[in-house]
């Protein structure tokens, strides 16, 4: 069962990894037009970002003064949850032509957001709807600023 450090680790950690990358690969996709640029920073952001991520969930859980195996488990949830997430967008990269493997990724990481948005609204037994138009507006405002930062990027 996942307890509540657990809980905060994962979640923190799926919509991270999900906008980070999202964001990365259209910025570079846009900018660059290179596959292989595009997969170095999915796999950059998968190792660099995880491990960033975990030590601040750490540092936060420690200034909470959490207990040490709640402090653990947050951490390593949140690797293990950044990790996993931000690799998994390696997938259509590697199967499908970039511009392709950007569009499936991106409703791959709308479905994500979308559906931790709703486990979590039911868990605080909100209104799903609502949880989820303002998590999936977020990451939709990210990767519309990402598009016009590479498009502006690719222009100079």
């Amino acid at each position: 069962m996942i307890d509540e450090s657990q809980l905060k680790g994962i979640s923190f950690g799926l919509v991270s990894g999900v906008i980070t990358t999202l964001g990365m690969m259209i910025g570079l996709d846009i900018g660059t037009s290179s596959k292989i640029t595009v997969m170095l920073g999915v796999i950059t952001i998968s190792i660099a970002d995880a491990f960033s991520d975990a030590l601040g969930v750490h540092v936060s859980e420690e200034s909470e003064k959490s207990s040490e195996k709640k402090i653990w488990k947050a951490t390593i949830a949140t690797f293990l949850s950044k990790f996993i997430f931000s690799i998994s967008f390696l997938i259509p990269l590697l199967l499908l032509e970039l511009k392709t493997a950007v569009i499936t990724s991106s409703i791959y990481g709308l479905i994500l957001i979308s559906l931790m948005s709703y486990y979590i609204a039911k868990k605080q037994k909100n209104t799903p709807w609502k949880v989820i138009s303002e998590h999936v507006a977020i990451t939709i405002a990210v990767i519309t600023i990402s598009y016009f930062v590479g498009t502006w990027f690719a222009s100079i």
